[in-house]
């Protein structure tokens, strides 16, 4: 399955608040479709989500707040359940740790896609060396750059006064626009609002 390219705010108001995946607003709170107010007020028995549509929406939150697809989701899964704690935020920190979500946590880039964008189009380094793959796990103590001709293009989305303020997880020099990883990022230091061990359970059956 290719990665999502359709209307995002369809997307906001089926799944609920998205905060990598638009920086759009919708007043229209009702989930998208005929049915749409039916959901919305619950006035029908047989509009009630079954368990394994609760479980799906929550892999789905995944799926486009980090803008991967469905095997890409497959294998972070099957790499968090080698890894020793949690299998549920061993998965979350995974997520996190993927460089196009450092360069948005970082303020680079209004939302995920855009700091794709910005990293294919090779406008990043880490630790000296250009980098153009977004799904690049950073590690700690990686050092993040960007190069002296994308300077001010960074600099326009720093000014924005939209850009959240950097994780407490990451060091920002606003300066000269280098930035390094201090430590993985904790489960209360992610926001988008989702229960990780659902996601687990989707696919329990599956791998």
């Amino acid at each position: 399955m290719s990665r999502y390219r359709g209307p995002r705010l369809r997307v906001i108001r089926r799944l609920g608040e998205l905060p990598g995946f638009s920086k759009k607003v919708d007043k229209n709170q009702v989930p998208p479709g005929q049915h749409g107010w039916k959901k919305k007020t619950g006035d029908q028995k047989k509009l009630k989500e079954s368990q394994y549509g609760i479980r799906l929406k929550e892999k789905q939150k995944l799926r486009y707040n980090y803008g991967i697809n469905e095997r890409q989701l497959i294998n972070y899964v099957r790499e968090a359940r080698r890894r020793k704690g949690s299998t549920g935020e061993v998965l979350l920190q995974l997520l996190e740790m993927r460089l196009d979500n450092i360069i948005y946590r970082l303020g680079f880039a209004p939302t995920i896609p855009a700091a794709r964008q910005l990293i294919s189009h090779g406008h990043i380094s880490i630790n000296k060396k250009n980098i153009n793959i977004p799904s690049y796990t950073c590690k700690i103590n990686d050092n993040i750059s960007v190069l002296k001709n994308s300077q001010q293009l960074v600099k326009n989305y720093l000014n924005n006064a939209g850009i959240a303020t950097v994780s407490s997880y990451l060091n920002l020099n606003k300066e000269t626009l280098e930035a390094s990883v201090n430590n993985i990022v904790p489960r209360d230091l992610i926001k988008l609002q989702v229960n990780e061990l659902l996601v687990i359970e989707y696919y329990s059956r599956k791998l």
